[in-house]
C-alpha cells in the first residue's frame, strides 16, 4: 500500500456503499448495535449494507492506498469504517515489514473509530494481535487501562491469535485486569477468550477460573464456562466449586 490515495477513488466508493443502501436493514442494524441516546453504540450511523456484501468490496478494493483506507476509516457511517478495516486486514496480511508497520500505526492511531464490537472483532487480532506477535506487547496493556471500552476490547480481542496458536499467558493477565470491569462488552470479550482457552486446554482455564469465578461478572463466568459439562457448569453457577 502507498501513501497517497486520491480521494476521487474514495469519493466512487463511497457512491457505490450508497448505493447499496437499504433503509430497513439500516434500521434493523441501528437497533442491533444500540445506537440510541446513553448506549454504547449512541450516534452510529448505518446504511443497510451486510458484512457479507462488504467483504466482498473489500476484495474488489483490495488495492485502496493506505490514504484512502484512512478516509473510509473516519467516515461517519459503520460500514464505510468496516470495509476500511476489512481493507486493511486484507493488505496486512500480504505486506512487506514497512507496510505492515503503517497499518498497525495507522489502526491504534484512529482507535476511536473502530468504535464498536464487531469492528473491533473482526480487526484486532488480525493487525493489533498479529503485528505485536514477535514483538513488544505493552501496548495492549496500555489499551487495557484505557477509559474507552472499545480500546480495551482490543487489547483482549487482539490475543484471539495468541490462544488459536496454543499460547494463553497473554490472555490470562489481561483477563486478570479486566476482571472486574464495568462495561458488559468486555465481560463479553473476557469470557469469550477464556472459553476459547478452554477449549484448548481445560486445566489452564480452569486453574485461572477457581481462585476468580466468584467475582467475576456473571456474563464473563457464563461465556467462560458455556462449553462446560453441565455439571460442572451449574456448579460454577452455583458458586459450589472449591478454590
Amino acid at each position: 500500500m502507498g501513501t497517497a490515495e486520491s480521494s476521487p477513488r474514495v469519493e466512487a466508493i463511497e457512491r457505490e456503499l450508497h448505493g447499496l443502501a437499504d433503509p430497513e436493514v439500516a434500521g434493523f442494524l441501528a437497533r442491533f448495535f444500540k445506537t440510541g441516546p446513553g448506549e454504547y453504540g449512541e450516534g452510529d450511523r448505518f446504511l443497510g449494507i451486510r458484512v457479507p456484501v462488504l467483504r466482498k468490496l473489500a476484495r474488489k478494493h483490495s488495492s485502496l492506498e493506505l490514504s484512502g483506507c484512512r478516509e473510509l476509516l473516519v467516515s461517519p457511517f459503520h460500514e464505510a469504517r468496516l470495509l476500511a478495516l476489512l481493507i486493511l486486514v486484507r493488505a496486512y496480511d500480504r505486506g512487506d515489514e514497512e507496510t505492515r508497520d503503517a497499518i498497525c500505526r495507522l489502526y491504534l492511531d484512529h482507535t476511536a473509530y473502530v468504535n464498536n464490537w464487531d469492528l473491533v472483532d473482526t480487526s484486532a487480532e488480525h493487525i493489533v494481535g498479529r503485528h505485536l506477535r514477535e514483538g513488544e506487547r505493552g501496548i495492549l496493556y496500555d489499551l487495557a487501562r484505557s477509559s474507552s471500552v472499545w480500546e480495551r476490547r482490543i487489547a483482549i480481542m487482539a490475543t484471539f491469535g495468541y490462544v488459536k496458536a496454543g499460547s494463553f499467558d497473554e490472555t490470562l493477565r489481561l483477563a486478570d485486569m479486566l476482571l472486574l470491569d464495568p462495561h458488559d462488552l468486555i465481560h463479553k470479550a473476557v469470557g469469550w477468550m477464556l472459553r476459547e482457552v478452554g477449549k484448548r486446554d481445560a486445566a489452564v482455564a480452569e486453574a485461572f477460573l477457581r481462585p476468580r469465578y466468584r467475582r467475576m461478572p456473571r456474563t464473563m463466568l457464563r461465556y467462560a464456562i458455556e462449553k462446560y459439562p453441565e455439571a460442572l457448569r451449574q456448579k460454577y453457577l452455583r458458586g459450589e466449586v472449591e478454590v
